[in-house]
Formats: C-alpha cells, structure tokens, sequence
C-alpha cells in the first residue's frame, strides 16, 4: 500500500485521512488559515534573521518578493507608498 507522506506509516495515514473526512468544512479552512499564518511567520522570521540590519519597511518588501515575484512585489509595494 502507497502511501501520500513517505514518513508516515500506512495504517496511520489511513486513520489521518478519515478524521479529515469528518472534519466540517469551516473547520478545515480555519486549518488551512493557521497554517499560512504559521508559514508566514516562519518566512518572516527567516527574512530577519538573514537581513538583521533591513528596516521593516524593507522586511515588507522582501517578503512581498517572496510571495508575488519580484514585479509584482514592486509594482504592489510602489502603489501602496
């Protein structure tokens, strides 16, 4: 049996994937929701701790780069100046 995390044990993915089925769709967006809210802070935490002089103003737009692409990121971060 395959299994979809190469580091979990099949009978405990299958167990996973029920109660995910059980899981009310409001709940799982509020999953979805923390867990970008968690990725986004990690992100941010690593732009900081690689870039410990950068203004936040800078930390911003670094991170904007990382989510949209460099144009993008430029073209959002001018509008909103």
């Amino acid at each position: 049996m395959t299994t979809l995390s190469a580091d979990t044990d099949p009978r405990i993915e299958k167990i996973q994937i029920e109660m995910f089925r059980q899981v009310s769709p409001a709940r799982k967006m509020s999953m979805v929701a923390q867990m970008n809210y968690t990725v986004r802070t990690f992100m941010m935490a690593g732009l900081k701790q690689r870039n410990p002089e950068a203004t936040p103003e800078t930390l911003r737009r670094m991170f904007a780069a990382l989510l949209l692409g460099d144009e993008l990121a430029r073209k959002v971060c001018d509008y909103h100046a």
